[in-house]
């Protein structure tokens, strides 16, 4: 089949066969689909979307493209759980949450992106514990969820590998905000690590790849039906992304965040009523607890007693980070040279954070991809972001901009200041986790 003849057929509206999605799937593996065809094809699917059936032979093929991890041999003595959130800007979730399930009898083998479009990606963040190793083979990964309960990694060359070059294509062609594409990249990866159990955290909001809770909607339902249909037990919730997610925006700096959370300190409300909630969820799937709310009891005991702390750093460990990482993580973590304070403008109560602007505004710093082969700069980003609902007096600070220089620090200022809006009212707030799907 002609990779154009395919292209021309979905562009023109057309729907695409079992064999012709496996044709473009088998191009994307072999290279036989140039750079531009696949981007050509992403575009198409963009514009004219798939239907039910396109999702799932595509998610099917996908999933096949590598090989397809089976845990019965492993006699684990557990579930095998994962949690996948659509993208937000400050979200460091997966970074707490896999070593609190695992803590509490799960086995999480995360197989985790890195940064797509204005989100920052949790490999990247995993990226700044010198020594890590993301890129483990699938010996290695079967080792470390077998012995430690979890293993945030990236995609290897054996698991879904389709998904791996179409996903770094979506991400500079402007075509990530697709809901087919976006449940097949997600499903493929989550059906090929070997699931019994899966959990879907779809943002919505001003730094949401859908910002519409209507569409937010469609994709956790389409989600939960592709998932349903593959055989996997998944839920969905629906969770605000209308203001950065904890406090802190770079992945060296939400590393330090998300170690404090391990380790007793300060933890953001609303980062840890989603963490929490996300773990219940991924309990419950598990059947290691009967109910959402045992789970959150749970969840908390893992974390009140320090036990996820430690097989979070048993996880850094294994996978090549410093034994002492979680005592010491101050010292491992790169930080950079300049170091800015983002002042309040005027008196008054924080109402509204653009919060894509905001993600957008890290990448200008450096802590981004413009293109597939940029290296990022894992210092920069934002600290000690104020919530929606501060009140604030004129100079009072807003964040830490950290730059890696002054020019760089004074032009992520400007975009806070586009992306921040303080008013005399008290903003409504904005419920951090929303509606619950089990069903399409």
């Amino acid at each position: 089949m002609l990779p154009q003849e395919i292209i021309r057929k979905k562009r023109d509206g057309g729907v695409l066969s079992e064999a012709e999605l496996q044709a473009v799937v088998r191009g994307i593996t072999d290279g036989s689909f140039t750079e531009s065809q696949v981007a050509a094809f992403a575009m198409a699917v963009f514009f004219r979307g798939l239907t039910g059936d396109e999702c799932v032979a595509l998610t099917r093929a996908m999933t096949n493209s590598g090989t397809v991890l089976r845990w019965d041999e492993s006699d684990l003595g557990g579930p095998v759980l994962d949690k996948h959130s659509t993208g937000g800007v400050g979200d460091k979730v997966s970074l707490m949450l896999a070593p609190i399930v695992a803590a509490c009898g799960g086995f999480v083998p995360m197989i985790s992106g890195r940064g797509l479009g204005h989100t920052g990606g949790t490999l990247d963040k995993m990226g700044a514990i010198p020594g890590y190793r993301v890129d483990p083979d699938i010996a290695g990964l079967r080792r470390v969820v077998k012995e430690v309960g979890c293993a945030i990694i990236g995609q290897t060359a054996d698991l879904a590998p389709a998904d791996r070059r179409l996903y770094a294509v979506r991400d500079v062609t402007g075509t990530v905000e697709s809901i087919p594409l976006i449940s097949s990249s997600i499903l493929s990866k989550k059906l090929a690590a070997g699931l019994q159990g899966l959990v879907m955290d779809v943002k919505t909001g001003s730094g949401a790849f859908f910002t519409d809770l209507d569409q937010a909607g469609l994709l956790a339902r389409n989600l939960v039906a592709i998932g349903k249909g593959s055989g996997l037990a998944i839920t969905a919730l629906l969770t605000d992304m209308d203001e950065v997610l904890g406090t802190t925006v770079g992945h060296a700096l939400e590393m330090e965040e998300a170690v404090a959370y391990l380790t007793g300190g300060p933890r953001d409300p609303r980062l840890h009523e989603v963490t929490i909630a996300l773990a219940a969820e991924m309990l419950v799937l598990g059947r290691l607890v009967g109910t959402v709310e045992e789970g959150k009891s749970k969840a908390l005991g893992a974390l009140t007693t320090g036990r996820a702390g430690e097989y979070f750093s048993r996880m850094v460990s294994a996978l090549g980070g410093p034994q002492d990482f979680l005592q010491k993580s101050g010292d491992y973590l790169v930080k950079a040279p300049v170091v800015k304070p983002f002042a309040a403008s005027r008196s008054g109560f924080l109402s509204v954070m653009d919060t894509r602007a905001i993600g957008v505004a890290a990448i200008g710093l450096g802590g981004g991809r413009r293109a597939t082969t940029d290296v990022i700069d894992l210092a920069v980003g934002f600290s000690r972001f104020q919530p929606i609902g501060t009140k604030l007096e004129k100079g009072d600070p807003i964040a830490l901009v950290h730059a890696r220089d002054e020019t760089a620090a004074d032009a992520a200022m400007a975009e806070l200041a586009r992306a921040i809006k303080i008013t005399d009212q008290v903003p409504d707030p904005h419920p951090m986790v929303g509606a619950r799907i089990t069903e399409a």
